[in-house]
C-alpha cells in the first residue's frame, strides 16, 4: 500500500506554500508561451512582406536608373547635334543653301534720326566678299545639276531716305 503524504513542517512547510503546485505552472505557462510563439511568427511575416516591398522598389529603381541613363545619353546626342547646327560655319552654309546672302556692316539709327554707319544694300558685296567664289565643280547627272528649288536673283534696293525726325510736343 501507498504511504499516506508526508506533511512538512518548518521552513519547508512554508517554502512549500510559496511555490505554487506543478498542475497550476504548466496550466498558466500554456498561453504566454503561445502568446511569444504568435509574436515571433507574426514578425517574420511582416519581415517577410516588407522585404518583399523592399525588393520590388529595389527593382523599379534600377529600372528607373537604367532609363534616366538612357534619356541622359538621348539628351547629350541632341545637344550635341545642336551645338553642330549651330555652329558659325554651319549656319552660313545652310544660309548659302538657302539662298541667302551676308548682310553687311550694321547701320544704326541715332536718337535724333541720322543714320550712322556705311549704308549698304543686302546685296552689295564687301569688300571681303568682292574675290571671286570658286565655281561648283560639274554634276556627271543632268538631273543633278538642276537645283532642287527656285532661289530667285537678290534685287538691288535703293537705300530709303532718312530724314531727322522731332518728337512730337517739342
Amino acid at each position: 500500500m501507498s504511504k499516506p503524504a508526508r506533511q512538512l513542517r518548518g521552513t519547508a512547510a512554508r517554502l512549500g506554500r510559496l511555490m505554487p503546485s506543478q498542475a497550476a505552472n504548466s496550466a498558466a505557462r500554456t498561453p504566454f508561451v503561445l502568446l511569444v510563439v504568435t509574436l515571433l511568427g507574426g514578425g517574420l511575416i511582416v519581415l517577410l512582406v516588407l522585404n518583399s516591398a523592399l525588393n520590388a522598389g529595389s527593382f523599379k529603381l534600377s529600372e528607373y536608373r537604367r532609363q534616366t541613363t538612357e534619356r541622359t545619353d538621348e539628351q547629350q546626342a541632341l545637344q550635341r547635334d545642336v551645338d553642330d547646327l549651330s555652329a558659325p560655319d554651319a549656319l552660313s552654309r545652310r544660309a548659302a543653301d538657302l539662298g541667302m546672302i551676308p548682310g553687311g556692316s550694321p547701320v544704326f539709327l541715332g536718337p535724333d534720326g541720322t543714320v550712322k554707319g556705311a549704308l549698304a544694300t543686302a546685296g552689295d558685296p564687301s569688300p571681303a566678299e568682292a574675290a571671286e567664289p570658286a565655281p561648283l565643280p560639274v554634276a556627271q547627272n543632268p538631273d543633278s545639276a538642276r537645283p532642287k528649288h527656285h532661289t530667285p536673283a537678290p534685287r538691288t534696293r535703293q537705300p530709303a531716305k532718312t530724314s531727322p525726325t522731332t518728337a512730337p510736343g517739342r
